[in-house]
């Protein structure tokens, strides 16, 4: 609980906030911006509307919060112990009220009355959504995951832009059929905007798989078997602390 005293937790949480907030106006906006949605090209336009969004909000966020923007990422670093439940619990709070207040103010300042609303195609059936949400969140909080572990020697670039490249190839797969639903905050707010709950507990359900995931990484790890030549060993450390930045 000392945690609530401290000014780094509030500016984490706040951070969230914000973010999730400009996030979701910029990525939902692109995504009702236009009549013609259906189009294979608005897909990519959309897809890389919330790649680039995520990718330059943690760069600019990510020294503060870690730049989570997303429950299930949360959850995931939760699982791996990098975060306590308190600091989660508040995220998650801060990012579906950040989602609500974004599709809120998207909902007032354009026309669109969708508000990219996530809806499972009539070509597959409730139970195949789950599927593609299922594997499209995998590879995001994968890469969240791997992508940000201090112990590995072989990750080189920038991690802001390779989860954002993730964000965006969830999206490039998972569009067509779900309306890709990979970030469940973003899914929330459109949906208590326009108080339409239809199939939400597909996206709900995929909150629980970064349980999974961590759990097949941290077994991955344990095998300490990666090649020197082609990827390099772990370092030794005495943390298995894990920040998005």
């Amino acid at each position: 609980m000392k945690e609530l005293k401290s000014k780094a937790f509030w500016r984490a949480v706040l951070a969230e906030l914000v973010g999730m907030t400009l996030f979701i106006f910029l990525s939902i906006t692109a995504a009702v911006g236009n009549s013609n949605n259906d189009n294979p090209d608005q897909e990519v336009k959309v897809a890389l509307a919330f790649g680039l969004s995520i990718a330059t909000l943690a760069q600019s966020l990510g020294h503060i919060s870690g730049a989570h923007l997303n429950p299930a990422v949360t959850l995931g670093l939760l699982a791996s112990c990098q975060i306590s439940l308190l600091k989660a619990v508040m995220y998650i709070v801060a990012q579906m009220f950040g989602a609500a207040l974004a599709s809120g103010i998207v909902y007032g300042v354009t026309d669109g009355k969708a508000l990219g609303l996530n809806s499972i195609s009539n070509s597959i059936s409730p139970g195949q959504g789950v599927g593609i949400e299922l594997f499209a969140t995998f590879q995001l909080v994968l890469c969240v995951i791997a992508t940000t572990d201090k112990k590995r020697r072989d990750v080189t670039g920038s991690a802001p832009l390779a989860i954002g490249l993730s964000v965006c190839l969830g999206h490039l797969t998972a569009i067509s059929f779900t309306g890709c639903g990979i970030n469940p905050a973003r899914s929330f707010g459109p949906a208590v905007v326009l108080q339409d709950f239809t199939n939400h507990w597909v996206k709900l359900h995929l909150s629980f798989s970064p349980l999974k995931i961590n759990t097949l990484y941290q077994k991955k790890k344990k095998m300490n078997i990666l090649n020197v030549k082609h990827s390099g060993p772990y370092q030794k450390t005495e943390s298995d602390h894990i920040e998005l930045l």
